[in-house]
Order: structure tokens, then C-alpha cells, then sequence
């Protein structure tokens, strides 16, 4: 909802997110989506390298997207199978039971 205030005002945004689906929903200008675990959007802790190369691949969106609904795949896939991510919360978070329900997941 930032986003679309912020383009509201004129300014062009591109959100990393990592639940694409929800533009559809709730309407996200630009959406660089990434197929990251929740909480690394940007990658593993101090991968300065691959913190860099996605932030550079969403910032180019702003070339290739002509409006807004846009939503462009990064190239990005985690190194590990996400159900043997060990970080992950015990308790799914609420956004998660939410795309359960509602057969999003």
C-alpha cells in the first residue's frame, strides 16, 4: 500500500517481494519477485555479492516495466530446499495460513 501511495504522488516504486501473488490482490506497481525464503529477500547474511546483484536486477526493472501490475521474475533461486531451511519460525507467519486458505500456497 506504501508503494502505491508513493506512486500516487508520481514516483515510479518496484517492491522484492517474495509472495508475488499479492499484486494481483492488492495491486503493487512493479513487483520484482524472488524465490526466497521469508526474511532473506536479499539473500544469506553478508553475501554482499548476491545482496548486490539483486538489488541491481530490481532497480532495472524500472527500464523494462512500462506500467504498473508489472511483475518480473528474478532469476534468483535459493541454494537450499526450502522445507530444509532451518531458520524458518515454528509458527507459520499469518500472510502464510492466509495463502493456505484461501488456495494461494
Amino acid at each position: 500500500m506504501v508503494a502505491r501511495a508513493i506512486e500516487n504522488a508520481g514516483i515510479p516504486t518496484v517492491t522484492l517481494n517474495m509472495v508475488w501473488v499479492f499484486q494481483k490482490i492488492i495491486g503493487m506497481p512493479r513487483v520484482a519477485a524472488i524465490e526466497y525464503p521469508f526474511g532473506r529477500p536479499f539473500g544469506e547474511v553478508n553475501d554482499f555479492h548476491r545482496q548486490k546483484e539483486i538489488l541491481q536486477c530490481a532497480l532495472d526493472i524500472f527500464s523494462t516495466a512500462s506500467e504498473a501490475g508489472h511483475i518480473e521474475h528474478l532469476p534468483f533461486r535459493w541454494h537450499q530446499d526450502p522445507k530444509k531451511t532451518k531458520w524458518h519460525p515454528p509458527v507459520p507467519a499469518p500472510i502464510i495460513e492466509f495463502m493456505r486458505r484461501e488456495g494461494l500456497l
